[in-house]
């Protein structure tokens, strides 16, 4: 019997015979979607894991899974299978059969097993001791567990919005938590994972059981931006529970409703007495707190007395970047997490998006920047006598055309990667408001073209750009949106702001906390198939990145791209990042110091930041006064690429040459050096594999120019990093064809032999690639005459297809 066979006549009866009903095996469980892999533009889908059969409970209650084998197999050939969907799915509970014996694996209690048994549990067996292993096998904790989960929410094709598995078991994993009587829970899931549908399924599950005697449980879901209570509460609670039972409270203390929502700031509020004390400490049965991390977090955050207030209540918090310091600790107060979905999960099981990393170098950032003696900066301010590094630049050194050079490479790299002349949408993150404002002004000069047809081609949105800036930042989050294009902030967007359709991170402020690097890296997370994006790009301009090799980071990028530029800050090529000298700098990852001194008024940064002062000028003024000095007429350019590529493990990442990185994708061709040459040398052949080449991230047409050879053919690059084949210039190539292939081109008329002239000539200019009947489409082909014209000089399209490849062979074979 086939798999399928032993399934229908063997598992499925003996599942039935231990009373499972048909409606509790669901077949064919697809557990995630499949790691995407990125391509230099694009993505490639991989393969989703799927078990055979996953036991459920009740609706989207997995209580177990099986993993069937044909019935001549083993049965314990399926055990690795069963654990590695149990593992996924939270489950202690799998069994592999081939329809004659039953293995099972038993990761509950102190002592885990595998073992024979003749039969499967039955589904109370199973649950009572799902329920025991969860430590909820109270009451309360059967009721709250196996309650049905919301359908309310609907996907963008109208089928039902279900929870993904790892959101399962975090309600679950929270539930149980709950039932055990546990006040203080945390979860910690990635950015873009989902974090409000497991607040809302949660609290729909409290709602529809008995876990408050006589009524519904009172809910208060608190943040610290608007947008962090007003997506919630708009976009997910009140589709469910409806306006009558959810209230954002503002000003006044409003009573009756079931579900609440509420900023700190705001409940601090009040004439005589806060807000927040105006509700009894009892009153609220459950606490949601989002982007826990943040100001709650501290021993002495105002925030935490509104915690400490309702601490009778159940208290859960959600994050993505929990923090562990001295003086604040989310473990300390939440304690360990329930539950925790990583980064790296998300990428692994294809819900996030991978990524690629850019690290472009400036020469000053790699240099220093070495004032002069009695130098005043733009305002007439003399600087200190010394060499500015990175550490200083936009603190206490502010070089414009630093930014300049910085805009232009980010208007070129958009230009290079456009799909459909659209450009992918981009957030720049700089080091303050005055840094980001001029920021967009060089983007904006360097981007004249796009300007001209998108006004809002690039804004800047920081909490100085009051509504307007909201506006804008309404319209950037639109996936169908065509501008703003380019958002350029400081810190606003680098946390809770859901932002889908964002392909490109480009950093340009020094990140000192790995929670912010990582809450800033998750922008560009949220996958968006409505406009295809499966993986998007991070530019570094200042060696933030480094942080992918501390221990504390969960998901490490695919390959890291060093490029290089011209002096006018043009993109000229991309290499993959070289080995040496990548360690974690502990400077770079300690909380950077205040490069100011502080005032009655407040800190530099918090007086540059009034909204009072909108003037870019002004602020510069400001700026030289307090110890920020201002130059311009310093040249900047940029220089360096490096790369990252996946190791074997598929974790840690390992940096390569470019040269060794081109070597191993050419031994992956599984071609002899002679069959390789044949290959290229006929246009259709070619084709293809410069399009393989293509999606292993080897662009054949820019070989020249990374490998230091422009003088060389692609396929002689290739067959010298590949196999240490000797360098033939393309002007030797041609010389030697000339010369002992002339009878070829003395075989065809005039006319026709004029063509293939020409063809020589556009080898020699821009090497083999050009080799194909496409190139008759430009110029001076165009100047001669039409390409139906010149293709009968040779009698018909496809004669002049076999003059072209085999002139081709010649060329190439000239040796």
């Amino acid at each position: 019997m086939t798999e399928d066979e032993t399934c229908r006549a063997l598992v499925i009866p003996a599942l039935t015979g231990s009373g499972w009903a048909s409606d509790q095996i669901r077949p064919q469980f697809r557990i995630n979607n499949g790691r995407l892999t990125p391509t230099p533009k694009r993505h490639v889908d991989g393969d989703p894991l799927v078990a055979d059969y996953v036991l459920e409970y009740a609706p989207d209650v997995p209580i177990g899974v099986v993993e069937a084998k044909r019935y001549r197999a083993d049965a314990n050939d399926g055990v690795e299978q069963a654990r590695r969907y149990a593992a996924k799915l939270g489950l202690s509970f799998a069994y592999a059969t081939n329809g004659r014996e039953i293995v099972e694996i038993d990761y509950s209690g102190a002592a885990p097993t595998i073992r024979e048994i003749d039969r499967f549990p039955s589904p109370e067996e199973l649950w009572s001791r799902y329920l025991a292993d969860q430590q909820a096998d109270s009451i309360i904790g059967r009721e709250l567990l196996a309650a049905p989960y919301d359908h309310t929410l609907r996907n963008s094709d109208n089928t039902a919005k279900r929870p993904r598995y790892y959101q399962r078991v975090a309600v679950a994993r929270t539930l149980a938590a709950i039932a055990a009587g546990q006040k203080r829970i945390l979860l910690v899931l990635a950015t873009g994972t989902g974090k409000t549908m497991v607040a809302l399924q949660t609290v729909a599950k409290l709602y529809r059981s008995q876990w408050i005697s006589g009524r519904k449980p009172r809910v208060l879901y608190l943040s610290d931006r608007s947008m962090l209570v007003d997506d919630p509460k708009d976009k997910y609670f009140l589709p469910v529970f409806g306006p009558d039972d959810v209230h954002k409270i503002s000003g006044e203390p409003v009573r009756g409703r079931k579900i609440y929502f509420a900023l700190y700031q705001a409940l601090e509020k009040g004439d005589e007495e806060e807000l927040f004390r105006r509700y009894e400490p009892e009153y609220f049965d459950l606490v949601i707190v989002d982007e826990c991390h943040r100001g709650s977090a501290r021993d002495n955050s105002q925030w935490r007395r509104v915690l400490e207030h309702f601490s009778p209540a159940t208290q859960v918090g959600l994050t993505a970047t929990p923090i562990s310091k001295k003086e604040a600790d989310t473990f300390d107060y939440f304690g360990e997490p329930v539950y925790t979905y990583s980064l790296a999960d998300g990428i692994e099981d294809g819900f996030l998006a991978p990524y690629r990393v850019r690290r472009v170098r400036l020469n000053v950032d790699m240099e220093g920047y070495q004032t002069e003696p009695g130098q005043r900066d733009k305002y007439g301010n003399e600087i200190p006598e010394g060499v500015y590094g990175p550490k200083d630049f936009e603190r206490v050194m502010v070089i414009l055309e630093r930014t300049e050079a910085a805009a232009q490479y980010v208007i070129d790299y958009l230009r290079s990667t456009a799909e459909d002349g659209r450009h992918g949408k981009t957030i720049v993150f700089c080091e303050d408001n005055n840094h980001a404002a001029r920021m967009r002004t060089a983007v904006f000069n360097a981007a004249s073209a796009e300007v001209q047809t998108h006004h809002n081609y690039v804004v800047r949105i920081t909490d100085a750009d009051g509504p307007h800036g909201r506006a804008l930042l309404d319209d950037f989050r639109k996936d169908d949106s065509d501008e703003p294009v380019i958002a350029v902030t400081s810190k606003l967007l680098n946390t809770g702001i859901d932002l889908p359709a964002v392909r490109n991170i480009v950093l340009f402020r020094r990140i000192g906390s790995m929670p912010e690097f990582k809450q800033t890296i998750g922008r560009g997370t949220r996958l968006c198939p409505e406009i295809g994006k499966g993986s998007f790009d991070i530019i570094d301009f200042v060696e933030a990145t480094r942080l992918f090799n501390d221990p504390g980071f969960d998901g490490p990028p695919l390959r890291v791209l060093r490029d290089t530029a011209d002096e006018q800050g043009h993109l000229i090529g991309s290499a993959p990042e070289t080995p040496e000298g990548d360690e974690v700098d502990p400077e770079s990852v300690a909380e950077p110091e205040a490069a100011y001194d502080q005032t009655d008024g407040g800190s530099f940064d918090e007086r540059l930041a009034d909204d009072r002062v909108h003037d870019p000028d002004e602020v510069d003024r400001i700026q030289s006064r307090g110890r920020r000095y201002v130059v311009n007429g310093v040249h900047v350019y940029k220089w360096g690429e490096r790369r990252y590529q996946l190791d074997t493990d598929g974790r840690t990442m390992r940096l390569v040459t470019i040269q060794q990185w081109v070597h191993d994708r050419v031994l992956e061709l599984d071609l002899a050096p002679d069959k390789l040459r044949s290959q290229w040398a006929v246009a259709k052949s070619r084709r293809e594999l410069m399009a393989i080449l293509h999606a292993a991230d080897v662009e054949a047409e820019e070989l020249p120019e990374e490998f230091g050879s422009p003088d060389v053919d692609p396929i002689d690059l290739l067959l010298n990093v590949a196999w240490g084949l000797p360098l033939v210039s393309r002007e030797e190539r041609l010389y030697r064809f000339l010369h002992e292939h002339r009878d070829f081109l003395d075989s065809f008329q005039h006319q026709a032999r004029q063509v293939l002239e020409e063809m020589l000539l556009k080898f020699a200019e821009h090497g083999s690639p050009q080799l194909k009947p496409e190139t008759l489409g430009v110029r001076p082909f165009t100047e001669i005459g039409s390409v139906v014209e010149l293709a009968n000089r040779f009698g018909g399209a496809k004669p002049l297809h076999e003059a072209i490849d085999e002139l081709s062979k010649r060329l190439l074979e000239a040796t």
